[in-house]
């Protein structure tokens, strides 16, 4: 059976910024080709797509990862019943999260002698449920619990099928973002979701140097008398064009979306799914030393693609470092890299046929991308991605044995 999997190939300027740091301050990097490049990790750009879902989907189709987990069911708890106090309903959580997830609880030392209240039992690692998942452990915790009657609560989940139903719910209504990057449960690895979505470190696509900017601070109060700055100090940067990578296996997401549902996979959240996903890695930015640099850029160029066998990266385009042309610049450069490449890979290993996929691109420098797809603005990408994706999981498209896209549809042949 042909999948469907998407490949999201990105090349974007960067001025001096820090995106994304060590533990020492410095920009991140890697050898690649024998010269050192520009990274961004991949758990950066991912977590800053799962910022931009906020605006993009509902938080009824999101999760929360978090050790606080017991707080966060606490007051889904109180919310159901006014009556309970926020340490009996701590209490009640606790013990439905134990038993739901095999998650270790703890209550933490206290942060600060400030502090009045102990705080809630935290996990031992960061737990990620969906806010579905929270709502319906939160009304099964109120059906044993009646009261805030911890050991009524205990006797219930002792009950087998009550214990089975509180894993099920952990295990169904996953979010879009566990759906997409996974979960992980160290306690319960029968909860572990496979992640639908791979994303690469972004790699400058040419050799990068680390530099640094001696600042400054006055002090606002100094008077004619008082020189010098208030603070000094250096903050290390570094600019370049980036190559940024995902793939994203639609087939996987759609499973993850529809687990524990007997009529299994709707096609249309995994639709709104792909979208948002597509938009959130599209147009995000890792928000590292942003106020410092204010570092606002957009792709100048984006290749979508739709595979049926395997994800497949460009990276090696740029394994010999792009070249500063001679007017300045490597993002011509690295277009007429991939123009040359792209073709010549995909005749060798019998991936081309069809429309080659979509580019969304900006400005002349970009302008050798054409020839690798139909050239689209963002919102137009958008709607024919995901109504591609839709069409291929579509039930029908499956019984008559074809990818449901005729001739429109960018997909390679069968290799």
């Amino acid at each position: 059976m042909n999948r469907t999997i998407l490949d999201i190939h990105i090349l974007q300027t960067v001025p001096p910024s820090n995106l994304n740091r060590d533990d020492t301050g410095t920009p991140k990097s890697a050898t690649y080709g024998g010269v050192r490049r520009s990274r961004v990790s991949s758990q950066a750009w991912k977590r800053a797509t799962r910022e931009a879902f906020t605006e993009l989907l509902d938080s009824s189709e999101l999760g929360i990862r978090t050790k606080k987990v017991v707080e966060v069911l606490a007051d889904r708890v109180m919310a159901l019943d006014t009556s309970l106090s926020r340490a009996a309903a701590q209490a009640l959580a606790a013990e439905t999260i134990t038993t739901a997830t095999g998650s270790k609880v703890a209550v933490p030392g206290r942060k600060s002698k400030q502090d009045t209240e102990d705080p809630a039992a935290e996990s031992t690692y960061l737990m990620f449920l969906s806010n579905r998942q929270y709502g319906a452990l939160a009304a099964m915790t109120v059906e044993g619990g009646k009261g805030g009657d911890v050991q009524a609560l205990k006797d219930f989940l002792k009950v087998k099928e009550n214990r089975s139903r509180a894993k099920q719910l952990v295990l169904t209504e996953h979010s879009v973002d566990i759906a997409l990057f996974g979960r992980m449960v160290a306690d319960s690895t029968d909860l572990n979701v496979d992640a639908a979505a791979q994303v690469a470190h972004a790699l400058s696509v040419h050799a990068v140097e680390v530099e640094s900017d001696y600042y400054t601070a006055v002090d606002d109060k100094n008077t004619d008398a008082e020189t010098g700055a208030g603070m000094i100090g250096t903050v290390d940067f570094n600019s370049a064009t980036l190559y940024r990578y995902a793939a994203l296996d639609v087939n996987r997401l759609q499973e993850n979306l529809g687990a524990g549902h007997d009529d299994a996979r709707p096609v249309e959240p995994t639709r709104r799914a792909v979208a948002a996903f597509l938009e959130g890695f599209i147009t995000s930015l890792p928000t590292g030393k942003i106020n410092t640099f204010g570092n606002q850029t957009l792709p100048a160029a984006v290749i979508v693609k739709v595979r049926s066998r395997r994800p497949v990266s460009y990276v090696a385009a740029f394994e010999e470092p792009v070249a500063l042309s001679k007017n300045g610049g490597f993002l011509k450069g690295s277009c007429e890299r991939l123009a040359t490449f792209v073709p010549d890979l995909e005749a060798s290993f019998g991936l081309s046929g069809g429309p080659e996929g979509w580019v969304l691109r900006v400005g002349e420098e970009t302008k050798a991308l054409s020839g690798l797809g139909r050239t689209v603005h963002l919102p137009e990408l958008l709607t024919e991605v995901s109504d591609t994706v839709a069409t291929r999981l579509a039930p029908e498209s499956s019984e008559n044995g074809g990818t449901g896209g005729g001739a429109d549809v960018p997909a390679e042949s069968p290799a």
